[in-house]
């Protein structure tokens, strides 16, 4: 890597998410001055399991941090599906459909992952701003101009967008999200409850023809996540971030559901940690215009449907800091980041757009509930479910991480 004079060493992050932690602990390590800024007043703790598959744990390994990533696996042990009155239909472990490499993948809160790489960029020289984001950008060749939102204007040599399918820098380097977000036909909710049906280590699940509900107990903890995920044609309340109309369309789509439903609707309604959205896509041409790039899910969310957002994050943002730090010119950079990880962004989106890649978890009609159940039963006689978990298996571990 060059250490040239006046080579383009002053880096703007939007956004600490896993992509925006990950890729200024990178850029540090590589020799660069990085800058992080984030609209909320700390890195957020908390939040749903999440899974590090394939490629991204290389990242890890490259990092020292696997053990202690390891160390945080909740072990969830099973998935079950119920009918209407709650009688089981079939139970099975996770990896059997997801892909997993069980003795290589982990699954982990998304919090203690943040936590564990925001305490290495804390130690690090990377300058951390809290409360604070991008209000304007100008990208003249030379630099990019960044005024704040607290008013402060100050120069980077490039500017990057780690924040997330909404992302703001995104949208004032390139314009409006709708020109790059692709809608998969369903609406989601998130939330915490009590756990009252004493869970542990395992996932339940209810479906109806375009409708999913259920619960996530991460080891033997109190309360649940619970998820409410639908089939529209109407995401308006989620795209426009109403929350009292998502509430309402969601309650009239369940209105007549079994199973837990009514208390699901009840706690949705009363969640002080409500997050809702459409499942969606980035898809972009480019990732970089100028002196200003994107990483993670604003530039290629591939949706939970996938299961692969964090995975992405990781990788993306080790590409992208190693061919920062190996090019002089960061449009060059961006351009060779690019390069190397489209085909992997690309086989890991399709987990979630190909034919059949949901149907198992969100049956859209009798007939896929019913043949969802045969392949639970076949799988409970001791049948493969290896099909789709193949494709799986095989975009997780598509690239061969570079050395840099």
């Amino acid at each position: 890597m060059s250490k040239r004079e006046n080579f383009p060493r002053r880096v703007l992050i939007s956004g600490a998410s896993v992509a925006g932690l990950t890729t200024a602990y990178w850029l540090d390590r590589f020799g660069f001055d990085v800058t992080l800024v984030e609209r909320a007043s700390t890195v957020r703790s908390g939040g749903y399991p999440i899974d590090v598959r394939g490629t991204a744990i290389g990242v890890l390994e490259k990092m020292s941090l696997a053990p202690q990533v390891r160390s945080e696996h909740i072990d969830s042990r099973s998935m079950t599906f119920v009918n209407g009155h709650g009688q089981v239909i079939g139970t099975i472990p996770p990896y059997v459909v997801m892909g997993n490499e069980i003795e290589r993948d982990v699954e982990l809160p998304r919090g203690a992952l943040t936590a564990l790489i925001y305490g290495f960029v804390k130690e690090s020289r990377v300058t951390c701003r809290f409360r604070n984001s991008i209000e304007a950008l100008d990208d003249d060749g030379a630099s990019v101009s960044v005024l704040f939102e607290d008013g402060v204007r100050e120069k980077y040599d490039v500017v990057i967008g780690a924040d997330g399918l909404h992302s703001r820098t995104r949208q004032l380097a390139f314009g409006p999200e709708d020109k790059f977000s692709h809608y998969l036909g369903y609406c989601f909710n998130l939330f915490t409850m009590p756990n009252d049906l004493r869970l542990a280590h395992e996932a339940i699940t209810y479906a109806e023809p375009g409708r999913a509900a259920g619960m996530i107990a991460v080891r033997e903890s109190h309360d649940v996540f619970a998820f409410l995920i639908f089939a529209t044609e109407n995401p308006g309340p989620a795209l426009s971030r109403d929350l009292i109309e998502q509430r309402r369309l969601t309650e009239a789509v369940y209105a007549e559901s079994g199973w837990q439903v009514p208390k699901l609707l009840n706690a949705m309604a009363n969640a002080d940690d409500l997050y809702f959205d459409s499942v969606s896509q980035i898809r972009m041409s480019n990732w970089a215009k100028g002196r200003v790039g994107l990483v993670g899910d604003a530039a290629y969310a591939p949706s939970f449907l996938s299961g692969q957002g964090t995975s992405l994050a990781l990788v993306g943002a080790y590409v992208l800091a190693g061919e920062l730090a190996s090019h002089f010119d960061p449009v060059e950079g961006f351009m060779a980041y690019e390069k190397t990880i489209r085909p992997y962004v690309e086989a890991n989106q399709a987990l979630a757009t190909g034919q059949g890649s949901h149907s198992f978890f969100l049956p859209h009609t009798p007939e896929e509930i019913e043949q969802r159940d045969e392949m639970l039963i076949r799988s409970a006689n001791g049948e493969t479910l290896g099909a789709a978990s193949e494709t799986s298996v095989k975009a997780y571990n598509q690239l061969e991480l570079p050395k840099y």
